[in-house]
């Protein structure tokens, strides 16, 4: 097990990279009364501070990358202790000394080359929106919609784009996308400790934003929502950031949106980390889903600011979980609990996690997995063409 020493120069280290706050700790433990993790197995964020008290942070080994960041620990901790920046601090100095899984080697590699982490052409970025009616951003529009890097190239998730720009089409929304333009928001390679890689995609996005006369942004993610609108700001950029959530409500407050569908299902909601707990997002994806006709809407075990995390965050979602080990796993489990047909969200990393947890496990292919966008696009329905009539 590799650390880093002599203590001076370690905590010197672990306080530059944003892990100051370890000296507020005094080990109480709720930290690790609420991690998920201690639902799949043994684990102690307290000990990963306990590391940064001495200046011997343990940089080898796997626990300074399990930290989904879902924010649980520091919502509950009663001196305001940084434990997700404590735990970031380890990875950046991890990182920095070339010391991190061999799937962050490769997603910064990709995102390095084609400013995505899956390993995709920079050049077919837009390809997702063939035939749907999407042009590209020209300034003056109203809106720059911003996918991100999983809805444009993941086959599952191009459906969520589909439906929101289905969405954005009938509510006359002026959209565009920047398509082979544009990098990773960069959130989650920041989480795995390349903090250079992340500022490098920021600023080249900012540069690409401003550019093109950019104002306003829609995403689908919560991860780039956090990031556009939170740490994108570091660089003294400030952009209106809305998550489609968010402007679905609006769309059908303001009547430019139409739910006349029936949906009669049974539905559940799960609040994803970094929209719910981290920007606190919660009422107005249930009330889209409470105006859609026939829906029932029911609430599972862990929701809200307890929601359970799908085990995405902080770069997980380029690492393997063995099975027995998914919080996502769990998470399905609860929303058959309560009799739900549909398991609603809107991230698109909650719902690869639960899309792998739906084939795996015994009973589970029953529930089916959706972006909130993909209930709201069937309960508009298809639009009516005039007749030869024009009626």
């Amino acid at each position: 097990m590799e650390t880093v020493a002599p203590f001076k120069e370690a905590i010197d280290a672990i306080k530059e990279a944003g892990g100051e706050a370890y000296k507020l700790c005094y080990q109480c433990g709720l930290c690790d009364t609420v991690c998920p993790w201690n639902r799949v197995r043994n684990f102690s964020m307290r000990n990963i501070v306990r590391q940064a008290a001495f200046g011997l942070p343990e940089i080898e080994g796997e626990d300074i990358w399990r930290c989904t960041t879902c924010g649980s620990c520091p919502q509950r901790c009663p001196r305001g202790v940084g434990t997700i920046d404590v735990s970031l601090s380890f990875r950046r100095i991890a990182s920095e000394a070339g010391i991190s899984p061999a799937s962050i080697h490769s997603v910064s590699a990709s995102l390095a080359a084609e400013g995505n982490p899956l390993r995709e052409e920079r050049a077919k970025r837009a390809d997702w929106a063939e035939g749907l009616s999407v042009k590209p951003f020209t300034e003056g529009m109203e809106i720059l919609y911003f996918p991100g890097c999983y809805l444009c190239y993941d086959s599952r998730l191009k459906k969520v784009a589909a439906a929101t720009a289905s969405i954005l089409n009938r509510a006359g929304v002026d959209f565009g996308i920047l398509g082979a333009k544009e990098n990773c928001c960069g959130e989650s390679i920041r989480k795995a400790g390349d903090e250079e890689l992340f500022k490098r995609l920021a600023r080249e996005n900012i540069k690409t934003f401003i550019d093109n006369g950019v104002k306003k942004i829609l995403v689908s993610s919560p991860h780039c929502y956090h990031t556009f609108k939170n740490e994108y700001t570091e660089f003294r950029a400030n952009f209106e950031v809305v998550h489609i959530s968010q402007y679905l409500f609006e769309l059908i407050n303001e009547g430019r949106l139409k739910l006349t569908e029936e949906y009669g299902k049974k539905v559940t909601y799960h609040d994803p980390c970094y929209l719910g707990r981290h920007n606190g997002i919660y009422d107005q994806p249930r009330e889209v889903l409470k105006k859609v006709p026939g829906l029932e809407l029911v609430e599972m075990a862990d929701s809200r600011q307890d929601s359970l995390c799908c085990g995405g965050g902080g770069g997980r979602i380029w690492m393997d979980t063995p099975k027995g080990e998914r919080f996502s796993d769990i998470r399905l489990g609860q929303a058959m609990d309560v009799g739900a047909e549909v398991l609603v969200t809107s991230c698109p990393y909650c719902i690869t996690n639960f899309e792998d947890s739906r084939v795996t496990l015994e009973d589970s292919e029953a529930i089916e997995i959706k972006d909130i966008t993909e209930i709201v696009q069937e309960a508009i329905g298809e639009e009516k063409k005039p007749d030869k009539d024009g009626q």
